[in-house]
């Protein structure tokens, strides 16, 4: 709720702070001594647009700044952190100040938090905060949305069950067409799509490339490009450890052997010359044996020849058409094809997935049509008992020829919230055709048929604050204490804060705000400027408000009898309420 407004140099108002709180706030004065600029700050603060010539005469700019106290779950409080604000918080709930500044020359600044903010950003806060029904400005309930969320409120939880079924069946309903749509709408491309991947398959599975072959391939071309010359050094190397050309003494086999031979002849003479002659023995092994591996190596180059080279360079041709079409690498031309492979089969079943969401989507409709039918239902039982219950508290409100209806029209298809279009009407006198909320009445009419709804749906519909700006406008007596009651009853769930002209409304208030046009020497005081003060009253004080808005005459004793008698008649009302 709003728990003070801070207002400053606006109309006639210089400095004024009105301290609101739960329940019902009403603000009384003359006329003409500044009442509606607390509808106005409130319209500021709401994010409405800023007229210039409402700062006050003199002044360089008008402020008007809010205090709301709100619970840490709202969506407000949420919303202003995610641009800035700067929140109090404890354990009941989070402390939020918002504002608006306006200056002479018309330029309009806006705060929340204690951080600069764009002036819809107000708005946008304002439309889970506050809903104003004034003579002209009418925002709450006038949307088909607004209404049709309203009434499925009014409904009760059965409904919104109903709903949270329908809605899960809606959005898969919708995400089955868009999928059919998107098979369908691209067969030729994916066609298309599937035509080439098979044809880059079957050339891929012709080649047959294995893993890592290219780089295989490779080493064994680069191999074979030099044939004679890995020929000749293994055919030299052979000579050179055992071969014939060389003589017996120079080859290192036979090198090695006469080493070892002449070791063992003088071994048994020295244990260290036999290590040694044990050890030649072992190279001469390994020589040997590399010789044969060598002698090996020289026959299976004579094996290997130009044909074989010539296969593998046409290998190679191969698999490089393939890398150059597909991808950088064998490896890669193959995990290439993989993918191809399993995206080739979701192409090739587009008819049977379409055939299955085909099937889907009869389902879906089937059952949406069933829970429209049964949300179409609820919906007419419910508009019947709101009918009924507005119509009955407009006739307490002055209004005994006006009739409120709720009408239910049904679409052509089944929609995000059913098959049902709602539309709140009202009939302001017999013989006149029903029209829609905010055509065909009054401003005064208008904000007493608000706040006939807005009392039914009270406790299942509420914004935390209601402003109403001269609902009383044309009635009086019976009627205007029906108006004050009414107000009473809205207050025990929300907070309500009402502009009247009437003692029998003000009567019902749980706080009394005064609007006090200077005159005279005060208004001298101040330059020749009128100004106003704001006055939270007292009882005694409110009985004096009360005896002036009832006769004028606010010392009379007699007017102040009847004013405590209606106020006393009014709390006690109140009290009843609980």
């Amino acid at each position: 709720m709003i728990e003070e407004i801070r207002i400053s140099d606006l109309g006639v108002i210089g400095q004024a702070t009105l301290p609101l709180g739960a329940g019902l706030t009403v603000v009384t004065g003359e006329t003409g001594a500044g009442k509606t600029m607390v509808i106005t700050a409130l319209g500021l603060l709401l994010g409405n647009r800023a007229d210039a010539a409402a700062v006050r005469h003199g002044a360089k700019q008008a402020v008007a700044e809010a205090s709301l106290r709100l619970p840490k779950t709202s969506t407000v409080l949420t919303r202003a952190e995610e641009a800035g604000a700067l929140i109090e918080y404890d354990d009941d709930g989070g402390d939020l100040i918002v504002a608006r500044f306006l200056s002479a020359a018309g330029r309009s600044k806006a705060a929340v938090g204690g951080r600069a903010a764009p002036v819809g950003l107000l708005a946008e806060l304002g439309t889970d905060l506050v809903a104003v029904h004034g003579q002209s400005d009418q925002l709450r309930l006038t949307g088909v949305a607004a209404q049709r969320n309203a009434l499925d409120k009014f409904a009760g939880p059965e409904l919104q069950t109903v709903f949270e079924k329908y809605g899960a069946a809606y959005a898969r309903y919708r995400a089955v067409l868009a999928e059919v749509d998107e098979l369908l709408g691209a067969s030729r491309e994916r066609l298309r799509e599937a035509e080439s991947l098979q044809i880059a398959l079957e050339e891929i599975d012709g080649v047959d490339p294995q893993p890592g072959e290219d780089e295989e391939l490779k080493s064994e071309a680069t191999k074979l490009a030099n044939l004679e010359g890995l020929r000749t050094a293994a055919v030299t190397a052979h000579a050179a450890l055992a071969g014939s050309e060389y003589s017996e003494e120079y080859n290192a086999t036979a090198l090695i052997e006469e080493a070892k031979r002449q070791l063992e002849g003088v071994q048994e003479d020295d244990a260290e010359l036999k290590t040694l002659a044990e050890r030649i023995a072992e190279v001469g092994y390994l020589v040997a044996d590399i010789a044969t591996e060598v002698a090996g190596y020289g026959v299976g180059l004579d094996a290997e020849g130009p044909e074989r080279l010539a296969e593998i360079e046409a290998r190679r041709a191969d698999l490089g058409k393939l890398i150059r079409k597909y991808a950088p690498t064998v490896d890669e031309v193959l995990a290439w094809a993989e993918t191809s492979r399993n995206r080739l089969m979701e192409l090739q079943d587009d008819s049977g997935r379409i055939d299955a969401l085909t099937e889907e989507r009869a389902r879906l409709e089937a059952e949406l049509n069933e829970l429209a039918a049964e949300l179409t239902e609820r919906r007419t039982r419910a508009a019947a008992a709101l009918d009924e219950r507005v119509t009955a508290e407009l006739a307490a409100l002055a209004m005994p020829d006006a009739r409120f209806s709720t009408e239910i029209r049904a679409l052509n298809e089944p929609g995000r919230y059913g098959r049902d279009e709602i539309h709140m009407l009202l009939q302001p006198h017999t013989g006149s055709a029903p029209r829609p909320l905010g055509k065909g009445a009054s401003g005064g009419e208008l904000s007493r048929v608000m706040l006939a709804i807005e009392v039914v749906l009270a406790a299942v519909d509420p914004v935390p604050t209601f402003v109403f700006d001269e609902v009383d406008a044309g009635v009086g007596g019976k009627a205007a204490v029906e108006i004050g009651n009414r107000l009473a009853m809205l207050a025990r769930h929300v907070q309500v804060i009402v502009v009247t002209h009437l003692p029998q409304v003000a009567a019902y208030a749980d706080r009394h705000i005064r609007v006090i046009k200077n005159s005279g020497a005060a208004a001298e005081a101040t330059g020749g400027v009128t100004q106003s003060d704001v006055v939270l009253l007292d009882e005694n004080q409110r009985v004096k408000e009360l005896a002036r808005m009832l006769a004028g005459q606010e010392e009379s004793d007699t007017a102040q009898a009847h004013a405590e008698e209606l106020l006393t008649d009014a709390q006690q009302t109140v009290s009843a309420l609980g």
